[in-house]
């Protein structure tokens, strides 16, 4: 059975909005949520861009039992040691209910610190080492490291009991087949079938045994067109795949090459339908694929509309199942 969660949109909903809208998901059936960890959103459209670690202290306070995730990139615009000490205070609180998913980074991000922005095999093994940095924190290691980041003697005092899950972030097989190499799980976007199997494949085949998370761009309203302008107006900057979307370094230069992005073209990433059946079906088929857990973004800057119509009518026509406690499956 899979798990079907909400995806706390930071880039599109004010925190305090998405905070509430989190504990609606609860109250509404859904059983896990996530978030990604920005300093920019993806367009000036899209309009905001919250903090994400303070908010999700605030939103696992909130809920009462739902599992959180965040997708984080360390090594420029986060120092390892700080993520380790993040990630450990919020699982030694909140045990069994936190994992976090670790990524390369885009530059609209990372370029804030005004370091370069590496090639992305350099960003590869840079992430490599903060991995292998954090998991050694959270573990009671003293590290000390001298690479593509430096680490002086860094010790966590205040950690969990068990380690949570350090997942991996792919959009691609090469990616997945690497991620297999170090991480307790996988987390890609929703795709075409064809694609999502090989990358399942790509991560099983190279060794990877850890649950598989599913981020699902989703727009509905009850009146087609709208559920289509709305996808439209909010999500054409997000239909580039890399190295678009690592390499563009601001919210204006994503409207400036999706200036002539159509709502077909947004089609193929995001599913659209004002058919709530439609939609349940296009979540089955991802639990299909053998996703553990899939995580659903609905496009709009307004979720109360959508958190209440998926509770009602489409998550009773899932199997949807509560997630046990989050656990690493190794000790890497």
């Amino acid at each position: 059975m899979t798990v079907y969660g909400f995806h706390a949109s930071h880039e599109q909903v004010p925190p305090a909005d998405l905070l509430a809208a989190a504990v609606r998901a609860e109250s509404a059936g859904f059983t896990a949520a996530m978030c990604s960890d920005h300093f920019s959103p993806w367009s000036v459209r899209q309009g905001e861009s919250g903090f994400a670690w303070s908010w999700l202290g605030a939103a696992l306070q909130a809920t009462g039992h739902v599992p959180f995730g965040v997708v984080n990139a360390p090594g420029q615009r986060y120092h390892p040691a700080i993520i380790a000490q993040a990630i450990g205070s919020l699982a030694a609180m909140y045990p069994g209910r936190f994992w976090a998913a670790l990524g390369s980074g885009e530059a609209s991000n990372e370029h804030i610190t005004g370091a370069r922005w590496p090639r992305k095999d350099v960003r590869n093994a840079r992430l490599r080492e903060c991995v292998d940095i954090i998991r050694a924190l959270l573990n009671g290691e003293e590290v000390s490291h001298d690479g593509l980041v430096v680490v002086d003697r860094a010790r966590l005092w205040t950690r969990p009991e068990t380690v949570p899950p350090l997942v991996g972030a792919a959009c691609s097989e090469a990616t997945a087949r690497w991620c297999a190499e170090w991480a307790d799980g996988l987390i890609t976007v929703n795709a075409p079938q064809e694609k999502l199997r090989r990358i399942v494949d790509a991560y099983r085949t190279a060794g990877g045994a850890g649950p598989l998370h599913l981020q699902v761009h989703l727009s509905w309203d009850p009146d087609p067109e709208t559920a289509r302008a709305l996808a439209h107006d909010q999500w054409r900057t997000n239909v580039h795949g890399p190295p678009v979307s690592w390499d563009l370094d601001s919210a204006e230069l994503f409207d400036s090459v999706s200036e002539h992005v159509t709502p077909e073209h947004v089609a193929e990433s995001v599913n659209i339908s004002a058919d709530l059946g439609r939609h349940a079906a296009w979540l089955q088929e991802y639990a299909d694929l053998d996703f553990d857990a899939v995580m659903l973004h609905h496009v709009g800057r307004e979720q109360s509309a959508f958190i209440d119509a998926f509770g009602t009518d489409v998550l009773p026509r899932l199997d949807v199942t509560r997630p046990q406690a989050y656990r690493a499956e190794s000790a890497r």
